[in-house]
């Protein structure tokens, strides 16, 4: 690693994240210590720790170093946590995640990206983690449970089942709504099969693939 890109690393905790009340120093810590530019397509390599949304695919991009921060602050990840993500994406937030967890189960539709994010994470030392290629909004077993599970794209309505996935004191992140006004939720499980449901902030997130709910015909 350069010093260059240790200090713009620095910079992006300092100045986008710490500033922002993402004040866990073990999240600080994870975001400080993981290089973001291993897992950022080379030809946005030069904006890896920009305050910026970074392209993957037509539908898909990594989020704001900010957002990443905020997530995983949070889920207050343990570690001992099994951990459930719906989008690996580049995997670095699966990285992230994985660094504070005991592992983590991320699901990827798009076979491409999965590859990359699986030999990039592999690249890096990450061993803690399964990638699955597959829509994690209909694959997701229903007989596995979670303490932490987060869908990393908006979704129009959350399937009941991840409720059911999420183990006593389990956290879950999700986004709904629409642009330009989508909230951020956590929803935690409370014991008794009751979840209570915190809108935390707002933001914007592309959809997860067959994350919009089917329309509703009218006869």
């Amino acid at each position: 690693m350069t010093a260059d890109l240790q200090q713009c690393r620095q910079n992006m905790v300092e100045q986008q994240v710490r500033p922002c009340d993402v004040l866990d120093e073990r999240v600080l810590n994870a975001l400080q210590q993981i290089p973001r530019d291993a897992y950022v397509p080379a030809r946005y390599r030069n904006l890896a720790y920009a305050d910026t949304a970074i392209p993957l695919n037509e539908r898909e991009v990594m989020m704001h170093p900010l957002l990443e921060g905020r997530i995983l602050q949070l889920l207050n990840i343990q570690p001992e946590d099994n951990v459930l993500e719906i989008g690996t994406g580049s995997g670095y937030l699966t990285a992230c995640l994985a660094s504070l967890a005991c592992h983590v189960e991320s699901y990827e539709i798009d076979p491409q990206l999965a590859e990359q994010a699986k030999a990039t994470l592999q690249a890096q030392g990450v061993f803690n983690i399964d990638i699955i290629v597959g829509d994690g909004l209909q694959s997701t077993p229903v007989n596995k449970k979670y303490d932490v599970i987060v869908l990393t794209g908006s979704v129009s309505e959350l399937p009941d089942y991840f409720l059911q996935a999420l183990n006593r004191n389990g956290r879950l992140f999700m986004v709904d709504g629409n642009a330009p006004s989508m909230q951020a939720h956590i929803i935690q499980h409370s014991g008794d099969d009751d979840c209570s449901d915190t809108v935390v902030f707002e933001t914007v997130l592309p959809r997860l693939v067959n994350g919009e709910k089917p329309a509703q015909f009218v006869f």
